[in-house]
């Protein structure tokens, strides 16, 4: 968002009543055709303001557009959000993370989030499409973390329980996860996370949180071969989310959990999950690159490994691969 026009929005958030462009150019010293100028471009972004000669802008409603500025409205956080970038449509919001860890120091970027409204070649577990039309919910968290290599996986449980805990308390919908990095309502996906990880040996250079929610999207707008198994909020409620709202409570859910992982407080984080798991104590096939097998999905270790009694009695641990139920 260009920043004159941020001030002007600033002013015609905080007004009691309508604001002359004399005013306006008089308090932000500019001139009236560049308050005309900025007025427009917040209704490009989708603003209603509202112009009259005699008493001037109006701000009539708020854009619907995951912004900087209508997020932080509702995000009280410390570190995760810190810094917010933007963007209408981009291939994938991963792929703005790695490039401002290429170019600045990755320890300033810790807790910056990348927001699209649309991701044109998104990328999900396994290298597979991750379809992101506008409507959804579509960011990328750059992550330093100070958290051992063979604890990782746990960010990516945090995350999980800040989506389904944003979802349950925001729309009173018993979300669950499913291992290893889904959120079903009842039994369909709604979201989906994804952790990637540049190291070196122990050590951690950079992770990257990825976070998609199907939030205002019509079944019209997935793909032919996920719609029996996918579900959006909006066909779930009936109706449109504040998807500012939502996406403020997954980021301040979230930052609650990080910070008791840097504390070492996994054991927290473990019987949380477990409390919110949809796939313990249920038959599982599970497919791996290098095998398939059938049992019982017993537990899950602060590796992320997900523990499995095959049907032959033994105690399988699995680190990767796909999970479906039997």
């Amino acid at each position: 968002m260009n920043e004159a026009a941020f001030r002007v929005l600033e002013h015609l958030d905080e007004a009691e009543r309508p604001l002359s462009g004399a005013y306006l150019s008089d308090r932000l010293g500019i001139t009236r055709s560049a308050v005309w100028k900025h007025v427009r471009e917040l209704r490009e972004m989708g603003y209603e303001i509202s112009a009259s000669r005699t008493e001037g802008y109006t701000l009539v409603s708020r854009s619907t557009r995951l912004l900087p500025y209508e997020l932080r409205r509702h995000l009280k956080t410390r570190v995760i959000g810190k810094e917010l970038k933007y963007f209408r449509s981009i291939p994938t919001t991963t792929g703005v993370a790695k490039e401002l860890c290429a170019s600045r120091e990755t320890g300033c970027m810790h807790g910056t989030v990348i927001i699209a409204e649309e991701q044109t070649g998104g990328i999900g577990r396994l290298g597979r499409s991750w379809v992101s039309p506008e409507g959804g919910i579509w960011v990328t968290v750059i992550l330093k973390p100070t958290i051992p290599m063979d604890h990782l996986f746990m960010v990516t449980m945090a995350a999980s329980i800040a989506v389904a805990r944003a979802i349950r308390r925001e729309f009173e919908i018993g979300a669950l996860i499913k291992w290893p990095n889904d959120i079903y309502i009842g039994d369909r996906k709604v979201s989906g996370l994804l952790l990637e990880l540049a190291a070196e040996a122990d050590t951690i250079h950079y992770t990257l949180l990825g976070i998609g929610v199907d939030a205002n999207l019509a079944p019209a707008d997935l793909p032919p071969n996920i719609r029996d198994t996918t579900t959006t909020l909006r066909s779930e409620l009936g109706h449109d989310v504040d998807r500012n709202v939502l996406l403020a409570r997954i980021l301040r859910e979230f930052e609650q959990r990080y910070l008791l992982l840097e504390n070492e407080e996994y054991d927290s984080i473990l019987r949380e999950w477990k409390s919110l798991s949809m796939t313990l104590n249920h038959r599982v096939h599970i497919k791996t690159v290098r095998k398939s097998f059938d049992g019982e999905a017993i537990d899950i270790d602060r590796h992320g490994a997900l523990i499995v009694r095959k049907d032959n009695g033994k105690i399988e641990r699995v680190f990767a691969g796909d999970c479906f139920f039997i």
